[in-house]
C-alpha cells in the first residue's frame, strides 16, 4: 500500500492524470497511461526526442488496449507514431511500468532494458507462472494473517500471460547510456523492488524517478518475489542515496512533475520515521505480529481503519508494518522471536 505523507498540494491532485503529452523540457515529455480500477490512476512514462535513434521512452505502461492507444495518441499530438520508439528504458518490473514494453518490442523491434536486480524476481515468475503476489503472500503468512492470506490467493484466476513477461534486451547495472547527445545515468535504488533504478539526466537537471521518489505518496515496500531480507532497509538507503547527488527536478512515475528531488527525499524520510515511531508505539509493551500491529494503525491520508480496507490493500498494510517492524529489529529498537513460522515482535522494557 502506498501511504500518504504530509504536503500541502498546489495543484489539482488529478489534473496530472488527464490524457495527453505534457512538456517537461524541449525534447522531454510526460505522458499519462490509464491504470483502470487502480487507485494510483495512471502511470506516467516519458518520451525523449531529438535523438538520432529515434524515441527514447522512460517506462512502457501497463499492456493494455486503453494504454496502447492513450501512448498512440500521445504521439500523435507530438508528431510521432509508434514506430519511431526505439528503446524502452524500464524502472522496474511491476506491470504498470514492464509488461507495454514488452509489448512494444514484439510489435515494433524496440530494445527494452531493465535493472539487474530484477533478475531472480523475472526467473522466479516464470518458473512459477502466477499472477499470484506470491512473496506478499509469504510475508502474510509471517505475519499471522493466514486467513488474510487464503482470501488475497482466491482474488486471482490463474489467468498468467507469461508473454508479457519475458527477459529484456539488456540488464541494466550503475553505468552510463548515451542516445545521441543525450546521456543518462543509471541508478540501482533497490527498495521498492530490489532491481529498481532511475535515470538521472545530468545535463537538464531531471531524474525520472519511477516508483522510487513519488510526489504524494510513498511506494509499497517488498511487493515483489524473492525479495531480500530488509527492503524497507535498502528502500531508506536509497533515499538517502539521492542526497548524494545533484539536487534534480523530480519526474515520477505517478503524480506531477516536482520542483526538487532533495526536498521530497527530505519529506519521505520524515514520514518513515514517523511511521517506525507510530509502529513502535502499537507495539507498545507487548509481543504482537505485525498483523496485529496494522490493526492498530491508520491507512492513507485519511487514516483509514484497518478494518475498513479491502483484502488486497489488507495484504499491502500487513506488508508496509512487517517491513518496519524488521527495522525496529534490526536497528535494536524491537526484539523478534519465530514460532511455527510466524513472526512476533517485543519492544525493549525500559532500563
Amino acid at each position: 500500500m502506498t501511504t500518504p505523507t504530509t504536503r500541502t498540494a498546489r495543484f489539482d491532485r488529478g489534473s496530472w492524470a488527464r490524457p495527453g503529452p505534457e512538456t517537461v523540457r524541449p525534447g522531454v515529455h510526460r505522458i499519462p497511461l490509464p491504470l483502470p480500477d487502480d487507485g494510483l490512476r495512471a502511470v506516467n512514462v516519458y518520451a525523449l526526442e531529438g535523438l538520432t535513434e529515434g524515441l527514447v521512452l522512460i517506462d512502457g505502461g501497463w499492456s493494455i488496449p486503453e494504454s496502447r492507444k492513450a501512448l498512440e495518441d500521445a504521439l500523435t499530438d507530438l508528431g510521432h507514431d509508434l514506430g519511431a520508439i526505439t528503446h524502452v528504458l524500464v524502472t522496474h518490473i511491476h506491470r504498470d511500468h514492464y509488461t507495454q514494453a514488452v509489448e512494444l518490442r514484439r510489435l515494433l523491434g524496440s530494445r527494452v532494458y531493465l535493472g539487474a536486480g530484477e533478475r531472480p524476481g523475472l526467473e522466479l515468475l516464470g518458473e512459477l507462472r502466477t499472477d499470484e503476489p506470491t512473496g506478499s503472500l509469504q510475508t502474510l503468512r509471517r505475519a499471522g494473517a493466514h486467513e488474510l492470506a487464503e482470501r488475497v490467493a482466491a482474488m486471482y484466476d490463474g489467468d498468467f500471460d507469461a508473454t508479457v513477461w519475458e527477459a529484456p534486451d539488456r540488464w541494466l547495472k550503475a553505468e552510463e547510456l548515451r542516445f545521441g547527445d543525450t546521456r543518462l545515468t543509471v541508478v540501482p535504488t533497490p527498495g521498492h523492488t530490489q532491481g529498481h533504478v532511475v535515470y538521472l539526466d545530468r545535463a537538464r537537471g531531471l531524474l525520472f524517478s519511477g516508483d522510487h521518489v513519488l510526489p504524494h505518496i510513498t511506494p509499497s515496500i517488498g511487493f515483489e518475489l524473492g525479495g531480500p531480507a530488509l527492503p524497507l532497509g535498502d528502500y531508506l538507503d536509497s533515499l538517502h542515496l539521492m542526497t548524494t547527488l545533484a539536487d534534480a527536478s523530480l519526474l515520477p512515475a505517478h503524480g506531477p512533475v516536482g520542483d526538487s528531488v532533495h526536498a521530497r527525499v527530505g519529506e519521505l524520510l520524515a514520514h518513515h520515521d514517523d511511521r517506525l515511531a507510530e509502529t513502535l508505539a502499537a507495539l507498545g509493551g507487548r509481543t504482537r505480529t505485525a498483523h496485529d500491529v496494522a490493526g492498530d494503525l491508520g491507512w492513507t491520508r485519511r487514516r483509514v481503519a484497518f478494518a475498513d480496507l479491502g483484502p488486497f490493500d489488507q495484504m499491502l498494510a500487513v506488508n508496509e508494518t512487517a517491513a518496519h517492524l524488521d527495522v525496529l529489529a534490526a536497528r535494536g529498537r524491537a526484539g523478534r522471536t519465530q514460532t511455527d513460522g510466524v513472526d512476533r515482535y517485543t519492544a525493549p522494557t525500559a532500563g
